[in-house]
């Protein structure tokens, strides 16, 4: 059993990914911005010393050292806090900086002085415009043209990680996710586009469909349970794609979303290929397929209508 810390905790990967942690039989401490019942207090009166929620904003160097020194000894963090998406970078780029850059920093400082593993969540996005299949030494090996702030922030996100170690031995893991989607990913402008055009799909609501782009799509339990066997397969230094086993374009999405939501395909509008994003995401997920043992066991179709059922329920009573 490991004594671990998710950042980020609340959050559509971080949520399950804490539940199976526990599953598992790991002690798990979760922080995030908001508010929560389960939270310990600091400066009031705790009332439930069993307690295992902290708010904090990891931007706040004083509020992450805070958090530390209530729930230590910490064997392993789980860093997911991050401001998430090209378009939300773009409209809130003061948030997506200070939170992922400055945010993971602090973290990382937390490292050098306690010595915990790390697992830290990058993204897809760092393969910019590579045009060939994406294993994991791309990025290292070849210049890469990143293509928004928020990839941007991931790359110097890992290369922060990578300092880290080699000044002060810290012990990481990078982790790669390439469009994870699922029930509790609530909808906003800025989510995955599998959430996207559910969402809209089931409101009536018109989407984009920009044409030309090839993507994988992972169900949320999938990416989760690899993610989650990190915790006792934790390999200093190694970096890992975790993404979908086939490849679809966006216009075929959009086709089996309208097919699991009955939705008038009329609402598909379509432009041509979408701006400052890759064209193409041609992911190799052996590595964590052989060390993680990384499975796809949900198709996308299964995958939608899953996830559209939840939606349903959700938005829909």
């Amino acid at each position: 059993m490991k004594r671990i810390l998710v950042t980020g905790g609340t959050g559509t990967i971080g949520s399950p990914l804490v539940n199976q942690l526990r599953t598992d039989g790991h002690k798990v401490f979760v922080c995030d911005l908001g508010h929560n019942h389960s939270e310990f207090g600091f400066s009031i009166t705790d009332l439930n010393p069993c307690s295992e929620y902290c708010r904090c904003d990891v931007g706040e160097y004083r509020q992450v050292e805070r958090l530390f020194t209530r729930i230590w000894p910490i064997d392993c963090v789980y860093h997911l806090a991050a401001e998430f998406g090209r378009w939300n970078g773009e409209d809130f780029y003061e948030n997506l900086w200070r939170t992922n850059v400055v945010g993971t920093k602090n973290i990382i400082r937390m490292q050098e002085r306690l010595g915990f593993e790390l697992v830290h969540f990058s993204s897809s996005e760092v393969y910019g415009d590579w045009a060939d299949v994406m294993t994991e030494s791309v990025v290292a090996e070849n210049p890469i043209v990143q293509m928004n702030d928020y990839a941007m922030t991931k790359r110097v996100n890992e290369m922060q990680v990578s300092n880290s170690g080699k000044q002060f031995n810290t012990k990481s893991v990078i982790i790669r996710l390439f469009n994870t989607y699922g029930p509790g990913e609530f909808y906003s402008p800025y989510r995955s586009v599998n959430c996207r055009f559910i969402y809209c799909a089931l409101k009536g609501i018109p989407w984009t469909v920009h044409r030309g782009h090839i993507r994988t799509s992972t169900f949320v339990s999938d990416t989760v349970r690899t993610l989650a066997n990190i915790a006792d397969a934790f390999r200093p230094g190694s970096v890992y794609n975790i993404g979908g086993a086939s490849q679809h374009t966006i216009e075929q999405l959009s086709d089996i979303v309208i097919a699991a939501t009955g939705a008038n395909p009329s609402l598909a509008e379509f432009e041509d290929s979408e701006a400052m994003t890759t064209t193409a995401k041609l992911v190799d997920c052996s590595k964590a397929e052989a060390e993680l043992g990384h499975k796809n066991t949900v198709g996308l179709e299964e995958g939608i209508k899953r996830t559209s059922d939840w939606m349903r329920a959700t938005y829909l009573k």
